[in-house]
């Protein structure tokens, strides 16, 4: 019985000896995980780390600095509003830039660069995020550019349209020119993540929420092939230089007349 009784004892020792090592571990863990880089979970806001690797915003969460209509001086008097943080694009008639319009970041144009904002729709919604936006054609509803296309696939009929590419006019899809694959939707009323990735090779990615969506060439062969297969083929198109093979341009969001909102719209440069 007494050599039950210490071993016993040995065990219980052994036991809490464990036990306060591995507390320890938990601690010291916990300390160097606070030594970690700043993680950045507050919309309209920039991280220590994401300053350092060359992020800036594009929007304050509190004014429409920096931003004004396309083809336009200022901003728009109607049609957009700030509200909780939130560039909104207010809901009208549904049709394309007839209401506040696009709008645009004016202060700078764009080359190589990562993109990257959440946008939130409503039950319907249509809109889009378009990149190379010179503004040099003759201004007639939205601006010509490329087109991060956000929709409600499930409800709004364009997701059903095209012109030679089927599913090309769907959520994350390069539009009228590139089908979405691995699109992952956070639904109707939630934050999603659009990121549009562009190189200084000149290829480019759509991403959202985590997942590639879209990846092309811009000027290549197969690139312009889809361009003339396509209603970007047109004269009014390429007058002013190939569809989509500007060296440089605009960031733009769109008006098309249905409530979508904006923030934590951030760009860096791509070396």
């Amino acid at each position: 019985m007494k050599t039950i009784a210490l071993v016993s004892l040995l065990l219980i020792g052994m036991l809490g000896a464990c036990q306060s090592r591995s507390a320890r571990t938990q601690t010291e863990n916990t300390e160097a995980a606070g030594t970690a880089p700043e993680v950045n979970l507050a919309p309209n806001t920039l991280s220590e780390q994401e300053e350092a690797d060359g992020w800036r915003l594009l929007f304050d969460g509190q004014t429409t600095a920096g931003w004004r209509g396309a083809h336009k001086e200022a901003f728009p008097d109607f049609g957009w509003k700030v509200e909780d943080g939130q560039l909104i694009v207010m809901s009208a008639d549904g049709r394309e830039s007839t209401n506040g319009g696009d709008i645009v970041y004016a202060p700078e144009e764009f080359s190589a660069f990562e993109l990257s904002l959440e946008f939130k729709i409503t039950e319907g919604a249509n809109s889009g995020i378009k990149y190379f936006v010179t503004e040099e054609e003759q201004p007639s509803g939205s601006a010509f550019g490329l087109e991060f296309q956000i929709l409600d696939d499930n409800v709004h009929p364009d997701a059903e349209l095209y012109t030679t590419a089927p599913g090309s006019r769907r959520l994350a899809g390069l539009y009228d020119l590139i089908k979405p694959e691995n699109v992952s939707f956070n639904g109707v009323g939630s934050w999603n993540q659009a990121v549009i990735k562009v190189f200084p090779n000149n290829h480019v990615e759509h991403w959202m929420n985590g997942f590639k969506t879209v990846e092309y060439d811009r000027g290549a062969e197969a690139f312009r092939a889809l361009v003339k297969g396509s209603k970007y083929a047109a004269t009014v198109y390429n007058e002013h230089g190939l569809f989509g093979e500007a060296p440089r341009g605009r960031i733009l969001l769109q008006d098309h007349g249905n409530e979508v909102a904006f923030r934590s719209i951030k760009i860096r440069p791509l070396q």
